[in-house]
């Protein structure tokens, strides 16, 4: 998951649903503007705490939204979204003079040596600055790289924003406090505006923003340009709202700033909730990352300890049968016939070796297995004569019970006797800590368990297992051995579901266990490993 899978609000398209609930909550609020109307020079109950309420969450709302704007501007290069992030902080640091100058908020005239004019003044400023952002971000061309910035100077570029923005805010706020005499009066008094002047100034702001509106709302559109319409559209009401009176503390002055505190917070709530979104995406995309990792190492364990859990044997026998042709070619003369018995073991050992690594490849490859009909009794005996030489060393008697009437099966040739192999050897594995006096046997069973199902059952006279062992038997990495790897009892199941047969293991009386394998003889359940 990158970037670039437009994830982030500034990128992402929003779905049919979210613009519906975006033109829904326009219509409420252009409803409750047209309610609010005909009542708006209605007078109020004048609340002074009222404005440094609303100026606190604005301030707020302002200083966030652009902190994560400032944020996403700076990791996607985007002049565009700085642009938008500048616009933000300049009407947050507005609000603190704004709080600060309202008559009654703080002092009866206002701080900051300020007249009746100074708030409203602010006010007019801050609500041209971000419609001017808006605009700005609205030129943007979706695709257009020029527009971004290098990423070396990503720094320097919020550097530059923020210090455009704080120059903007103090010169603004020096122009409506210090220099309020170079601006025509609005107020009649601390209360009441005149109508005619302020509609000559209204129309500033109310055509900024109608432009920064058209501009965001043209397609293609993304989660942020609608949730900026939507803010803009709010700042519309509050503007017809405060036209639709002359004065504060009446009712559609209270509607109209509410109105606007609102705006100033929707933009916010869907950064916040986007990015709560996008990290909890991100946090479960790691997650199944670092769990696909872990199952990547965990299938090459597997795989390396399948090799050398099969390989071992033979490698060891094609050596000891090595030191035993060297010991025959150092007698005068050599015996020949025992030398080519030797080296036949040893072609066998490694034609053993190879069909094991060639099993194993098999098991781990996405590819279909290599499915041949064969009687499964002539590959028991083959698999026998194969582990004859450890039969042998190891003292333990085989005995073969075979039903020669059993169909062929239809299977992968090597996989099957991958599975023979690693039962023989376990079995055998089993009885080498029995005393010297007790019988050590092992017997091999072939059968036909119901309607075309094969059953061979490996039957050894060892020490056992715990009860509790038993169950876990096919575990991955789990062994009862000093130095095994866990690995070949799974996957020998691995390989007997494939075929859509069963495996399972039972203690027989009085010791030793007996390990069966069911496989359907005719058309098999799976066809690929």
């Amino acid at each position: 998951m990158t970037l670039d899978d437009h994830l982030l609000p500034s990128q992402r398209q929003p779905t049919q649903a979210q613009e519906r609930a975006v033109i829904v909550a326009a219509l409420v609020l252009l409803l409750a503007c047209l309610v609010t109307i005909p009542f708006g020079t209605v007078p109020l109950r004048r609340f002074d705490a009222f404005i440094p309420i609303v100026d606190t969450v604005l301030f707020l709302g302002d200083l966030l939204t652009a902190t994560l704007l400032f944020a996403q501007g700076a990791v996607l290069r985007s002049r565009a979204l700085l642009s938008l992030a500048t616009g933000y902080l300049f009407g947050a640091l507005l609000i603190i003079p704004h709080a600060l100058a309202f008559p009654g908020a703080f002092s009866p005239t206002g701080l900051l040596g300020a007249s009746a004019e100074t708030s409203v003044w602010l006010y007019v400023f801050w609500h041209i600055g971000l419609p001017i952002a808006v605009i700005c971000y609205g030129m943007r061309v979706p695709g257009d790289t020029w527009r971004q910035f290098p990423a070396t100077r990503a720094r320097r570029a919020v550097l530059v924003s923020l210090v455009v923005a704080i120059l903007f805010a103090a010169a603004v706020t020096l122009l409506a406090t210090v220099g309020q005499r170079h601006l025509f009066s609005l107020m009649a008094d601390s209360v009441t505006w005149v109508p005619a002047r302020v509609n000559a100034v209204a129309p500033v702001p109310f055509v900024l923003i109608v432009v920064a509106i058209a501009m965001v709302w043209r397609r293609p559109r993304t989660m942020l340009d609608l949730w900026l319409a939507l803010a803009l559209w709010a700042w519309l009401m509050e503007l017809s709202l405060a036209l639709s009176t002359t004065a504060r503390f009446t009712a559609g002055w209270y509607v109209g700033r509410f109105t606007g505190m609102l705006s100033g917070v929707c933009v916010l709530v869907m950064l916040l909730s986007e990015t709560s979104r996008l990290y909890a995406r991100l946090s479960l995309a790691i997650t199944a990352q670092l769990r696909e990792r872990e199952g990547r190492l965990m299938t090459l364990n597997a795989v390396a300890a399948s090799v050398a859990h099969d390989v071992k044997q033979p490698l060891a026998a094609i050596v000891a049968d090595a030191g035993a042709g060297l010991a025959v070619l150092e007698h005068t003369p050599p015996n020949l016939k025992e030398l080519v018995i030797i080296l036949t073991a040893i072609e066998s050992e490694g034609q053993r070796a190879g069909d094991a690594v060639d099993s194993v490849r098999a098991m781990f490859a996405n590819r279909p297995s290599e499915k041949v009909r064969f009687d499964a009794n002539r590959l028991i005996r083959e698999t026998a004569a194969l582990m004859s030489a450890e039969f042998a060393q190891a003292r333990v008697m085989l005995s073969l019970e075979l039903d020669e009437s059993l169909q062929p099966v239809l299977a992968d040739r090597r996989q099957i006797q991958h599975v023979l192999l690693n039962l023989l050897t376990n079995a055998i594995e089993a009885m080498s800590p029995l005393d010297e006096g007790r019988p050590r046997q092992v017997t091999i069973r072939s059968a036909l368990a119901v309607e075309t199902t094969l059953q061979i059952t490996v039957e050894d006279s060892g020490i056992g297992f715990a009860p509790g062992q038993l169950e876990r038997l096919f575990d991955a990495y789990f062994t009862s051995k000093t130095h095994g790897t866990g690995m070949g009892l799974s996957l020998c199941r691995s390989i007997v579901l494939s075929h859509g047969g069963r495996i399972w293991a039972v203690s027989r009386e009085p010791r030793g266990v007996a390990l069966h394998v069911r496989l359907p003889i005719g058309t098999l359940a799976s066809t690929s490993d």
